[in-house]
């Protein structure tokens, strides 16, 4: 074998954490019917304060978004595999679209690009790196993965510069904050009741508690 294919102990590990485990597709499972039944809960509340913040100021409607956004973070957070975090957003979405919402199937278009908009984060820090920064960072992704998807099938980018100014700010705000330090304290929490012990997330978190 010569030197140029030969892999290192560190490599191997690194393959090795972001190998995918059946505990792994499982979790991913229970989280996104979790996330689902969440979305779905905040279905009212989220769509009345999105209708109040609007009739204040176009566009800031997006304050209200965040929550919509929580499965990505969780996901990447707990899971730290590629692909959590696009795969535990969507099942949210689904989830949320079959026990019934206002959205229809396109709610699962906007749990893609929200995913979407966090796995990119988690990817970008070679997944990692999963503290609060991070989890902010992911959470404002999933933001702007919401705010690129409406551009197009909302007509967003009929509304004008100053609309959409304002909504990409909004997103970002809500999904940094209800969706990011949200999402990284739910999961301390769930780490201080031992039920993360299988993950490094749940031992990460214990030990800085």
């Amino acid at each position: 074998m010569s030197a140029s294919t030969r892999i290192s102990p560190s490599e191997r590990a690194a393959s090795r954490t972001l190998r995918w485990r059946v505990v792994d597709i499982v979790v991913v499972a229970v989280l996104g019917v979790a996330t689902g039944l969440i979305f779905w809960a905040w279905n009212t509340l989220g769509s009345l304060w999105y209708a109040g913040a609007s009739a204040v100021t176009p566009g800031f409607g997006g304050i209200a978004v965040g929550i919509w956004l929580l499965g990505g973070v969780l996901g990447g957070l707990i899971i730290r595999k590629p692909g959590a975090a696009l795969l535990v957003e969507t099942i949210g979405a689904i989830v949320s679209a079959l026990i019934g919402n206002a959205w229809g199937v396109t709610t699962v278009y906007s749990g893609l690009a929200q995913g979407l908009g966090a796995e990119l984060v988690f990817a970008a820090l070679a997944y990692k790196r999963f503290g609060l920064v991070p989890a902010i960072l992911a959470g404002a992704g999933a933001g702007a993965g919401a705010w690129l998807l409406e551009l197009v099938m909302s007509g967003n980018l009929e509304k004008g510069v100053e609309f959409n100014a304002i909504y990409l700010g909004s997103l970002l705000v809500s999904g940094a904050i209800l969706a990011g330090v949200v999402g990284w304290a739910l999961v301390r929490a769930l780490a201080s009741t031992g039920a993360l012990s299988r993950f490094a997330s749940g031992r990460d978190a214990r030990r800085e508690v």
